[in-house]
């Protein structure tokens, strides 16, 4: 007999006291007074507008650390009135974006067909840029061309997530994406 081929669609289970449910793609679970209900992180989020987490911030007189952020939860970054993002390329040096280890994304930031997708977190230290590396975040692109991240504290203190804004360049034909 010919081998029987089965398509699988991702989805996010949510459990609870009160019983189980699907959600769809894009969609994540939350749990709210005990119950598992599905959300679109879009639109349940927390900002993070700190301007020490800039990429331009040279500053080691004043040390962050995310160890104590409030893992779990979907959040929207901001430099000022603009949207940020957690840069995807090393940092590549200590003492930036308010802390000794800056943290970004081992990874591309997913497209809208993507979803909602786990991406690696390194911090650069002592000439690595993965020296550190903390727990995975998941991160989703949302209608309005901004980014939302379920973070995780940092594995130690001292590092915490860098953000930049993004400059669009076109040059010859090809889009670049310059971090400020």
């Amino acid at each position: 007999a010919p081998p029987q081929c089965h398509l699988w669609i991702v989805v996010w289970v949510c459990s609870s006291l009160t019983g189980s449910q699907f959600c769809s793609s894009g969609m994540d679970c939350n749990t709210i007074n005990g119950i598992a209900t599905c959300v679109d992180p879009c639109t349940n989020y927390t900002v993070l507008n700190d301007a020490w987490r800039s990429v331009l911030n040279t500053d080691s007189s004043n040390l962050h650390c995310d160890n104590e952020i409030k893992r779990n939860t979907w959040h929207r970054m901001f430099l000022g009135e603009n949207n940020a993002q957690i840069p995807n390329t090393c940092v590549g040096q200590i003492f930036r974006c308010g802390t000794a280890a800056p943290l970004w994304i081992n990874g591309a930031h997913p497209t809208q067909a993507d979803g909602i997708v786990s991406r690696p977190v390194c911090g650069y230290w002592s000439g690595s840029c993965c020296f550190y590396s903390s727990n995975p975040i998941k991160a989703k692109l949302c209608y309005g061309s901004y980014y939302v991240y379920k973070l995780d504290t940092a594995s130690t203190c001292w590092l915490a997530y860098c953000t930049g804004t993004v400059i669009f360049q076109s040059i010859e034909g090809i889009v670049e994406m310059c971090f400020k």
